[in-house]
């Protein structure tokens, strides 16, 4: 059978804060959902919004980041993969689903506590710098790494 691809992009507001927990071995996981919008025409020609909510799960590292500066409205760019678990409810005994991005790679964008809140904006017309910081759990390749360098608003292509 041939490798397929399982690759995630979001880019979004965290719904709510996080949710930390740590193994009986001491890895820290970070659970929370994030939420992307999207803007549709409907039948009569107006614009509506629809939001859809992603359940995301960090691990050690990335996880701590999260903890130390990730709460709701926190805005994230996300890479990671889609994975589905399955486990029987004590209760009822059905067979229940969650499906969740893992994080491999997170970086924060605007502003937030400690890195310059409205970071965005700009005044006087000149151009503006976003503060951001790359968190990445895979492991280190042989190219070099630029999450240091930023991304300015020239960067983007909208």
């Amino acid at each position: 059978m041939a490798k397929g691809v399982n690759k995630v992009i979001l880019l979004g507001n965290v719904g709510k804060d996080p949710e930390i927990r740590s193994t009986a071995g001491g890895m820290t996981i970070a659970s929370f959902s994030l939420a992307t919008a999207d803007r549709q025409k409907d039948q009569q020609g107006n614009w509506q919004d629809k939001t859809e909510w992603h359940n995301l799960v960090a691990f050690s590292r990335t996880a701590e980041i999260i903890r130390d500066y990730v709460k709701k409205g926190t805005q994230l760019y996300v890479e990671g993969k889609i994975q589905t678990r399955s486990w029987d409810d004590k209760e009822s005994g059905q067979k229940k689903y969650r499906t969740e991005i893992l994080i491999n790679e997170m970086s924060l964008l605007g502003g937030g506590p400690g890195r310059g809140e409205g970071s965005g904006a700009s005044s006087g017309g000149g151009s503006s710098r976003s503060n951001t910081a790359s968190y990445d759990q895979r492991p280190p390749a042989s190219q070099p790494d630029y999450a240091d360098q930023g991304i300015t608003d020239d960067d983007i292509p909208f």
